[in-house]
């Protein structure tokens, strides 16, 4: 199934996305797409989605899942972009926290904080909690997972790197997490270590990379991350870029008002962000 949440901004309903492409309105069956939804889809047994009520119109799309406990990022966790940036590849996973208020719909606008002048894309793989998973193996780590969807993991370089401290304040400015357009659930995605992935800036090509070269794939990362702490459904888990963000450029190239990013992941549907000033 494709999982999704359309409406305004903080009034979204719970909706699928059925095999034409429509969006079914799924408010009669759950209350929304969140961490009670996800973790017993029960209700998801038997459902015909063809006799649910059209949405007609073309809805805002919300953030796929609702009410985010955690947004969990892996950082160069793909080799090739590690050496774009002059790292190495770390002998463990690096983790790090985005602000859940960071998080937006897929289209939304993304607003380029006060003093940015190092604002940067990365597509990602990001990885929905369905199940309560702590201390789980490798193995079993994949029967945690509800689902996957497209991230777009926008950074401030600046904030991030030459502001000292952590990497958290170049990653969670307001808007700095679009998510969908869709949550689309294990069974549909056969490996998600061999997805498509790629990344526009004005139309230009940036990112054109696979999942397949990520260091840690996604059972590792969850299977690792279950080791410090407690995953619940709804925790979002966005497992790192393939090469070709705009800090990985000579000279860099960042974003500035005006610039349309478009990027998306095989089988996870799209996204696209008009990128403006702060006020």
């Amino acid at each position: 199934m494709k999982l999704l949440r359309y409406g305004p901004l903080g009034s979204e309903k719970p909706g699928v996305l059925d095999k034409d492409g429509q969006i079914r309105d799924l408010s009669g069956v759950i209350a929304d797409v969140g961490g009670d939804a996800i973790s017993d889809m029960a209700w998801a047994k038997g459902l015909d989605i063809d006799s649910l009520p059209i949405v007609g119109g073309s809805p805002r799309l919300g953030a796929c899942v609702a009410g985010t406990g955690k947004f969990i990022c892996i950082g160069l966790n793909y080799a090739d972009h590690a050496a774009e940036t002059g790292a190495t590849v770390p002998p463990e996973p690096v983790i790090f926290m985005k602000a859940t208020s960071a998080i937006v719909g897929p289209n939304d606008d993304v607003i380029i904080p006060r003093g940015s002048e190092a604002t940067d894309w990365e597509v990602e793989l990001g990885v929905v909690i369905g199940k309560k998973a702590k201390y789980v193996s490798e193995a079993d780590a994949l029967e945690h997972v509800a689902g996957y969807c497209v991230i777009n993991d926008v950074s401030e370089r600046d904030f991030q790197t030459k502001r000292s401290g952590q990497w958290t304040k170049g990653k969670s400015c307001d808007t700095f997490g679009p998510t969908g357009p869709w949550l689309v659930t294990r069974d549909e995605v056969a490996d998600p270590q061999k997805l498509k992935m790629w990344l526009t800036v004005n139309g230009v090509t940036k990112q054109d990379g696979s999942t397949k070269t990520m260091v840690y794939g996604v059972a590792n990362v969850v299977s690792y991350l279950s080791q410090f702490m407690t995953l619940h459904p709804g925790d979002i888990i966005s497992t790192g870029t393939p090469p070709g963000v705009g800090m990985g450029f000579k000279p860099p190239q960042y974003l500035k008002a005006g610039d349309v990013v478009e990027l998306g992941i095989e089988g996870l549907g799209t996204q696209k962000q008009t990128f403006i000033a702060d006020v």
